[in-house]
């Protein structure tokens, strides 16, 4: 999957996560208009309430680009 079809699935489903890049809390619609189109492209799994990591080109997990925070109410 690739991080822009996450982004697009959690906006769907209304999900109440935040994600953090280590600087910033982000909703998935900022990211989705904010981020460029080279890293929407990346590959991506999400551990739900974890993490969402990309995957490399040999289909490893590699680094963690986003840290999932449950949004307060």
């Amino acid at each position: 999957m690739y991080l822009r079809e996450l982004l697009n699935k959690l906006i769907e489903e209304k999900a109440p996560v935040l994600l953090n890049d280590g600087n910033k809390d982000w909703e998935a619609h900022a990211l989705l208009s904010t981020l460029s189109e080279p890293m929407l492209k990346r590959s991506v799994y999400m551990q739900p309430g974890l993490y969402i990591a990309e995957i490399n080109p040999a289909g490893y997990l590699g680094a963690v680009l986003f840290k999932c925070k449950s949004k307060a109410n």
